[in-house]
């Protein structure tokens, strides 16, 4: 499977005081999707070896429905990139609005903690195409000396 949604209602135990859910809580539903869709795809437990280029965009609040979507964007020997959006909305039907974004890269590992090569994800829709150029320009930025 190359991508999950977990839906879930903010609960009023992760707020913070000014009423709204803490960062490190969306940090949280962030990695719990990721090694999800990471661990169904490589079929192994994987971990998060890197988080990358959040943006806040907008706060949750306390009872709102919550979407974590994490989607394969691409994959190399080991690494799988993904995608994950955080939305949140009223629970009466009305429209979900993006609260973050981010790039995560999850490894497979062995019994032995060592990483393990991946099967190819390849991109079927321009959707995917788009989402695994920009993952692989993301990665190329990084490993370019500043």
């Amino acid at each position: 499977m190359s991508s999950i949604t977990l839906r879930f209602l903010a609960e009023a135990g992760t707020v913070n005081v000014g009423g709204r859910i803490p960062g490190g809580t969306v940090l949280r539903w962030i990695d719990e999707a990721g090694c999800a869709c990471a661990t169904q795809w490589a079929q192994r437990h994987a971990v998060a070896v890197f988080v990358g280029s959040i943006r806040f965009q907008r706060p949750i609040h306390v009872g709102s429905l919550v979407e974590v979507e994490a989607r394969l964007a691409y994959t190399g020997r080991t690494g799988m990139n993904l995608s994950v959006e955080v939305r949140s909305g009223d629970m009466t039907g009305a429209e979900m609005q993006t609260a973050t974004e981010c790039l995560a890269v999850f490894v497979a590992l062995d019994a032995q903690g060592r990483p393990l090569p991946v099967d190819a994800f390849a991109p079927a829709t321009p959707g995917e195409m788009a989402l695994a150029q920009r993952a692989r320009a993301y990665l190329e930025a990084g490993r370019t000396p500043a």
